[in-house]
């Protein structure tokens, strides 16, 4: 998680030095803007503001009718936002509609006067990088979405979900949102159909060697490795699994099945070791569970993702990590 409410500056070496940042946290922070509607107001009544000179006129920022705050829109907001990096739709109007943002507007410029009072002038840039790096932050911490429609087949609503997280590691580089949602998945489908307590869980970033496991989840002689990018180490630690009487079973991506056996077809435990992909490792359970009856089959991925909220309750700091289940 970022930790930019704690550390404003931490978010661009551009704006060292400047005290615009620290203040813009103050002032979020006492007027509660978080949220999308004063998140859209903020960041495009900055870059408004770097246009006009002091001091600012709260007129000067009202429609004609004087019933909405001027200058903001989708399209602009959109524009703005792609500036910074961000794909994502904040707001679809803008924050042009929120209740409040009268208000807001009024308490922004009023800040920026005296921000200007206080430092001889505000800098505009450092501003706008910090109300674009808490409209990341508002998408950091939204939950996943998993739509399940009795239509369309468990799996389908499955790659959506991991299509989400992707788009979400595209967006903040270096994090693994896939790997702990394939991970956590199968640890909630293990607690829908293992007796309880009888599987230990970690956190997905929780490593194997400092807990003495010898793979994600250890069932008996049983040994679940959890991951979206099969590779020769895993592959070693399958064939120590073997060496040690135990048989393991890699859990992947559909589309890195197909890695995985050939590595271990050329390591020579392919006979050994199973390989499965996740979409179909929970498809086929719920079906199961649910009886093939499409009317009962959203109430047990309800229960997965249940159990999986639970998890990453008790084993992650993460609460972005979550899911929403929508069924249909």
């Amino acid at each position: 998680m970022s930790d930019t409410k704690q550390n404003p500056r931490k978010y661009s070496s551009e704006t060292e030095g400047s005290q615009s940042p620290w203040l813009a946290h103050e002032f979020q922070v006492a007027y509660k803007a978080s949220t999308k509607g004063p998140l859209a107001l903020l960041i495009q009544l900055t870059r408004i503001a770097s246009t006009k000179e002091f001091p600012l006129n709260q007129d000067d920022f009202l429609t004609e009718n004087k019933g909405q705050v001027a200058g903001l829109g989708g399209a602009n907001l959109k524009k703005i936002l792609k500036e910074h990096g961000i794909a994502q739709m904040l707001a679809s109007e803008g924050g042009r509609t929120s209740r409040g943002n009268m208000g807001l507007m009024i308490k922004y410029v009023e800040f920026l006067n005296e921000l200007h009072d206080k430092m001889g002038n505000v800098d505009f840039k450092a501003l706008e990088a910090y109300w674009a790096e808490q409209v990341r932050e508002f998408f950091r911490n939204q939950p996943f979405v998993l739509a399940a429609d009795p239509a369309r087949t468990v799996a389908t609503s499955i790659n959506e979900l991991f299509s989400q997280a992707r788009a979400r590691q595209k967006q903040n580089p270096g994090t693994q949102y896939l790997g702990a949602i394939l991970q956590h998945l199968v640890a909630a489908k293990l607690r829908v159909i293992m007796p309880e307590n009888s599987v230990e869980i970690h956190g997905a970033y929780v490593a194997d060697s400092p807990t003495n496991r010898s793979g994600d989840f250890v069932i008996g002689q049983t040994i679940i490795h959890c991951t979206t990018a099969p590779s020769e180490p895993l592959i070693q630690k399958c064939a120590a699994n073997i060496r040690a009487g135990c048989q393991p079973i890699i859990i992947t991506i559909f589309e890195r099945v197909r890695t995985a056996l050939d590595l271990a077809t050329d390591a020579g435990i392919s006979e050994r070791a199973d390989v499965w992909d996740v979409q179909q490792f929970l498809s086929t359970n719920v079906n199961e569970h649910s009886f093939f009856d499409g009317a009962t089959r959203n109430a047990k991925l309800a229960d997965i993702i249940e159990k999986y909220n639970a998890i990453v309750d008790e084993v992650e700091s993460d609460p972005s990590l979550r899911i929403e289940f929508e069924a249909k």
